[in-house]
């Protein structure tokens, strides 16, 4: 009875420990090889690009770190097609990844829909076959007729704590610039010239992450993603089933097949991962605070970030060259706020590259060191002044010299002529003597 008692309590115990490792971690994703494309970010890369030809270049540099679909198994990225498809004043914009010669599957596809009134309403819907049913995603909108978004997914609720959601409206949209170019009078419809075995040439394949790298880079920008946009299950284009659905999708039983017999599973088989892709994070975008919420308790402990620990280096640094130079504070502080203006530049533009924001911490690193470099040009003042001094010496003592040799010839002259005059005298005495 003993026994029985306790290996009920043991299980209790066991499966509370669980749920408890659950609620701290919940797995944000769906099983699909969806998950190895944000549409979060998609929209969000959609967003601020200008036209589709930018969009689709955006979408598939490796610099992006959005793309890491692999759905035909070669362990190499796939290139990402965009193409336009117009019906009337609706644009059907489509994500496809080409498989092989013969055989493609579709991503992902834009709905964007123009009103009489100018304004535009937008959605990102994800293939059926990679992220399931209605996995639809679409700007907060403001809205006034009472309906409510899907509250079967949230994201990870620990994670979403305090995020200042921003509605938008249809006319706001209507403004984005990839929405303005698409509605402009002289828009020539984009079909992307790319194809299986034919790319561009600033395009280069490159081994896939796996999933908790690729999860642990991009759930960084979740409490971002989850303030500007939401998910929801209706469509807005009423033609979507009969328009794109019927008669564009391309669908490939490859994929349906691979998924079926498990072969997408191994992306997930790298947890030990998930830190990599946060350290890529963070050397990517310093200054920048994880969304990790053991970041969050280490803080609270006294423990630092590493981005923490950089502001202390650079404070501590600053403050030592300003005790170097205590005439020059002034140019010194004025030259820190520059520097810190630089940094929040980089921060502030997600578009650039990595190796660009390394190189301007870099030049940043180097302007926190020009003081050093005044000091020593301080410095040379004192030098020139000790070289007069050592020339002055140098010329006075040749000077010196002269005189004194003059004084010294002088008195040997006097010498020599007091000598010969008591020579003659003694002449003269000696005459006086005779006579």
């Amino acid at each position: 009875m003993k026994k029985i008692i306790f290996t009920s309590v043991l299980a209790v115990m066991v499966a509370f420990g669980t749920t408890i490792m659950a609620q701290e971690n919940p797995a944000e994703n769906l099983g699909l090889p969806g998950d190895n494309l944000n549409l979060y970010a998609v929209m969000k890369l959609f967003q601020e690009s200008q036209t589709l030809e930018g969009f689709e270049r955006s979408l598939n540099d490796e610099n992006s770190r959005i793309n890491n679909l692999d759905l035909n198994g070669d362990n190499m990225t796939d290139y990402i097609t965009v193409s336009d498809n117009p019906d009337g004043d609706v644009h059907t914009i489509v994500l496809r990844d080409m498989l092989s010669k013969t055989e493609s599957q579709d991503v992902a596809v834009f709905t964007v829909q123009r009103f009489n009134n100018g304004s535009v309403q937008i959605q990102l819907v994800g293939d059926e076959a990679l992220y399931g049913k209605n996995y639809i995603i679409e700007p907060i909108y403001d809205d006034n007729n009472g309906e409510t978004p899907n509250p079967g997914y949230a994201g990870n609720p620990s994670n979403n704590v305090n995020i200042n959601v921003v509605r938008t409206s249809p006319y706001e949209i209507a403004a984005w610039p990839l929405v303005s170019y698409l509605y402009l009078p002289g828009y020539r419809t984009w079909h992307s010239s790319w194809y299986w075995g034919y790319y561009p040439d600033y395009w280069h394949s490159w081994s896939p992450f796996s999933w908790n790298y690729y999860y642990g880079y991009q759930h960084n920008f979740y409490n971002n993603y989850y303030a500007h946009y939401r998910r929801w299950d209706n469509y807005r284009y009423q033609g979507y089933n009969d328009f794109y659905y019927r008669g564009i999708r391309a669908y490939s039983p490859q994929v349906r097949a691979r998924i079926n017999e498990g072969q997408y599973k191994s992306t997930y088989s790298h947890p030990e991962q998930r830190r990599e892709g946060e350290a890529l994070y963070s050397r990517m975008h310093p200054g920048q605070e994880n969304r990790r919420p053991d970041n969050r308790e280490m803080n609270n402990q006294g423990g630092r970030s590493a981005s923490q620990s950089n502001r202390e280096r650079s404070s501590a640094g600053n403050n030592s060259l300003n005790q170097r130079q205590p005439g020059n504070s002034i140019t010194n502080r004025s030259r820190n706020s520059r520097t810190s203006d630089q940094n929040r530049n980089v921060s502030r533009t997600p578009s650039a590259s990595p190796d660009r924001s390394v190189n301007r911490t870099e030049q940043t690193q180097r302007s926190v060191s020009r003081p050093e470099q005044t000091q020593r040009s301080s410095s040379r003042p004192e030098r020139t002044q000790r070289s007069e001094t050592v020339r002055s010496s140098r010329q006075s003592a040749p000077r010196e010299k002269s005189s004194a040799g003059r004084s010294s010839r002088q008195s040997k002259a006097t010498s020599s002529g007091k000598g010969s005059g008591k020579a003659k005298e003694s002449k003269s005495d000696k005459s006086s003597r005779r006579k």
